[in-house]
């Protein structure tokens, strides 16, 4: 169902294999509820915006994949390294969607590379990640409520909405499903 669709998810729609790479909102009207997505396929490697309305039914696509860590960066290539085999595999950064923003080779993640007839296409990653606020304007004390955002560079260079009680050099939880924040985390 459209509910499932996320970042990295595959699904046969129209006879093309797709994969979501991003989430771009919703909006609703007389005709019900619209998800936009972009989204690749994976055999023309086209990428394209995709309105899909709430509650429509996908064939999945079976994914391969590999349990691999983050090696390096080479500008615009994000080389992942399998655990098992010790291959390296090259993604492009427009092939990992959000998730490009929320994993460095600091990290010590294990993530899961998702192949396509052989081709990597993608990764899975866990919903929550733990990121530091590189920048945001200074905290507010008191005011622990969280429902008064202000955005915040993170370390990664992406920046997300936190609350007020937020200050620079934090180490916050993020869902990876939207970029929202989670809480502050704790060490």
């Amino acid at each position: 169902m459209t509910s499932q669709l996320k970042v990295g998810t595959a699904f046969m729609y129209e006879g093309n294999a797709l994969i979501v790479q991003k989430m771009l909102g919703q909006r609703s009207g007389r005709a019900g509820m619209v998800t936009s997505f972009r989204v690749k396929n994976l055999v023309t490697n086209s990428t394209m915006d995709l309105g899909i309305d709430a509650g429509e039914k996908f064939d999945e696509v079976d994914l391969e994949s590999h349990v691999t860590k983050l090696s390096y960066i080479d500008g615009d290539t994000f080389v992942f390294m399998d655990q098992d085999t010790y291959e390296q595999f090259e993604l492009a950064k427009e092939d990992l969607g959000d998730y490009a923003g929320y994993i460095t080779p600091d990290d010590d993640l294990e993530v899961n590379l998702t192949f396509y007839e052989g081709k990597p296409v993608g990764i899975d990653l866990p919903v929550r990640v733990t990121r530091t606020v590189t920048y945001c304007e200074p905290g507010v004390k008191g005011d622990t409520s969280g429902k008064s955002l202000k955005p915040a560079t993170l370390d990664t260079g992406i920046e997300v909405r936190v609350p007020l009680f937020i200050n620079t050099d934090d180490r916050i939880v993020i869902d990876t499903r939207d970029g929202s924040f989670l809480e502050r985390a704790k060490n």
